[in-house]
C-alpha cells in the first residue's frame, strides 16, 4: 500500500471540503488510509464522529461537451448516523432534471436518481447491491444526461475497490457485506 499524491486525492480533499460542516472536518483533516489501484480510501471526523470513504476517477470519458468538472465516485460509511456503503456519483456537471444514471457492472445494470451533479441509489438495500457487484466486477460504466442533454459515458476501473473497501471498514468498524 502506498500513499500518492494524485488527482484523486485532489477530489477527496475537495469532497471532505464540500461536505464539512462549519464545525465539522475541514480539507486539512482528511487522513489518507491508502492507495489501492484505482481506488484511494480516507477517514475524516464529521461533528466529531469518523466519516470513512473510498473514491476513484474514471480512467475514460466520453461525451460531446466542452466543459466539465471533476467526476468522481465514493462509496462512504458514516456509522454515526447508520448510513454505510451509500455510492455516490459525482458528474462533473448538472444532470437533466428528473433523469436517471446508468450503473452497469458486468452486464448488471443499476439505476441511481439525481439531484444536480450527484447520483445515488434508491435505499441501503441498493447501495449494499451496487457495492456487491463492484466487489465482484473489473470495470463500471455509468451513463447520464447534463442539462443540454448530452450523455456521457465514464468508464471506472473496479481494480483495488475491494482493499479499498476493506481499509474504510475496518477504520469506522463496519461489517462487510
Amino acid at each position: 500500500m502506498t500513499i500518492k499524491t494524485t488527482a484523486t486525492t485532489a477530489a477527496a480533499v475537495l469532497f471532505a471540503a464540500l461536505v464539512a460542516p462549519a464545525s465539522g472536518a475541514w480539507a486539512q483533516d482528511v487522513t489518507p488510509l491508502g492507495t489501492f489501484e484505482a481506488w484511494e480510501a480516507y477517514t475524516y471526523k464529521e461533528d466529531g464522529h469518523k466519516v470513512c470513504y473510498q473514491v476513484s476517477e474514471p480512467k475514460k470519458s466520453e461525451g460531446d461537451y466542452t466543459r466539465r468538472g471533476r467526476t468522481y465516485v465514493m462509496v462512504t460509511h458514516r456509522p454515526a448516523n447508520g448510513n454505510t456503503n451509500v455510492v455516490s456519483v459525482i458528474a462533473g456537471y448538472t444532470y437533466k432534471k428528473d433523469s436517471d444514471v446508468s450503473v452497469n457492472i458486468g452486464g448488471h445494470t443499476f439505476t441511481l436518481f439525481t439531484h444536480e451533479d450527484s447520483a445515488w441509489a434508491a435505499d441501503s438495500e441498493a447501495d449494499r447491491s451496487l457495492v456487491r457487484a463492484m466487489k465482484r466486477g473489473v470495470d463500471m460504466v455509468v451513463k447520464g444526461r447534463s442539462t443540454h442533454d448530452t450523455l456521457t459515458t465514464d468508464t471506472y476501473s473496479l481494480m483495488g475497490f475491494t482493499a479499498a473497501h476493506e481499509a474504510i471498514n475496518k477504520a469506522c468498524n463496519v461489517d462487510p457485506l
